[in-house]
């Protein structure tokens, strides 16, 4: 496969926006009347339209990812599904063949294909398939799991959603024992959706002083504010790859549609950014050429604040300071003073260095 664009992107400082599709296309699809594959197929045209950049999927099998037994952990009133095992079960039908052809579609269509993997068997498969492995934050402990992917030799998006620092440390080494390729450390808050006074989103910056050889990106699970200022700020403190839930529907009931951004966010949230990037300029500390105009006739130059007959020292009380700053700077005045007039200057003159010897 190609090398990666989102990591490219980012390795150069871009801001980086990836559509966590997940398993919302089943629903997408019982809403149109299609095929699971024809969703998850438009879902992926409408990325692309917005500018997004990256598309992800997840795969798993339900016996492999949960036991029957396995309690839910979201807002029941969003998900009335009570069991994690059964939830997964709904969204489980895609296997090799499907992630493949999706896979496929991406590159031809030119936006990145990705997906989580839970389980070895899908660690595997999706290896040929995509440039970038990302790992959930309910795998930041599992180590074993995380050592295999990173095996695997290509770059990393961590989710470190529910842990702490000891824990995202372990998983790091974890992945550092296999694996020099980038790692992008996303802040997550495993909460859904998360209410937007628990965004967290200074944990960002702790991220970044902390891991100062990695990425940092946020994995949102807010739902889509009115001016995206969630995400805006993620970016401002430092958060160049985000990644959210990403439906066509947010009405639609269940899954991960109800905090989710849609096509129209997605377009909003990057023209968000390209304005904020707009206005972040440059860190130089310099005169901006656009400022020259500026800079030349506000600023004050050595004027003669009274007639100077030819041959007269000049001194302090002779002169003023006026704009535009075209002649001689105040900063200079030490250059002027002491100086004899080579001619005569008259009253409200701007003094320039040929008429001083």
């Amino acid at each position: 496969m190609k090398n990666s664009t989102i990591i490219e992107r980012v390795m150069k400082g871009k801001f980086t926006l990836i559509a966590e599709i997940g398993v919302n296309y089943y629903d997408i699809a019982k809403k149109m009347n299609i095929t699971p594959m024809e969703a998850a197929k438009l879902m992926i045209d409408e990325a692309k339209k917005a500018g997004i950049h990256a598309v992800k999927f997840q795969t798993y099998k339900a016996e492999t990812l949960a036991a029957k037994d396995s309690p839910y952990y979201w807002n029941i009133e969003e998900e009335p599904t009570k069991s994690q095992y059964e939830l997964f079960k709904k969204f489980d039908l895609f296997g090799y063949k499907e992630y493949k052809e999706l896979s496929e579609y991406c590159e031809k269509i030119g936006i990145e294909f990705l997906s989580t993997a839970f389980d070895f068997e899908s660690a595997d498969y999706l290896d040929e398939l995509m440039n970038v492995y990302k790992i959930s934050s309910s795998d930041l402990s599992n180590l074993p799991f995380i050592e295999y992917q990173a095996k695997k030799n290509k770059p990393i998006l961590l989710s470190t959603g529910a842990s702490n620092l000891d824990e995202i440390d372990n998983a790091v080494n974890a992945i550092r024992k296999h694996n020099d390729k980038p790692i992008v450390l996303l802040h997550c808050v495993l909460e859904y959706p998360t209410p937007y006074e628990h965004a967290n989103l200074n944990k960002i910056v702790s991220l970044k002083e902390k891991y100062k050889d990695l990425i940092i990106g946020y994995s949102d699970h807010t739902k889509p504010d009115e001016c995206y200022d969630i995400v805006k700020t993620a970016y401002n403190l430092g958060a160049i790859v985000v990644e959210k839930h990403y439906t066509l529907d947010k009405t639609l009931k269940g899954n991960d549609h109800y905090h989710a951004m849609d096509e129209k966010d997605a377009k909003k949230i990057i023209e968000g950014i390209e304005f904020i990037d707009k206005i972040r300029g440059s860190y130089d500390l310099k005169c901006l050429n656009t400022e020259s105009t500026a800079r030349l006739n506000a600023r004050r130059s050595i004027v003669s604040a009274k007639n100077i007959n030819s041959g007269e020292i000049i001194t302090e009380e002779m002169l003023t300071f006026k704009r535009p700053g075209v002649g001689i700077s105040p900063s200079d005045i030490d250059k002027v003073i002491g100086k004899k007039a080579k001619v005569f200057i008259e009253e409200d003159t701007i003094l320039s260095e040929d008429m001083l010897s």
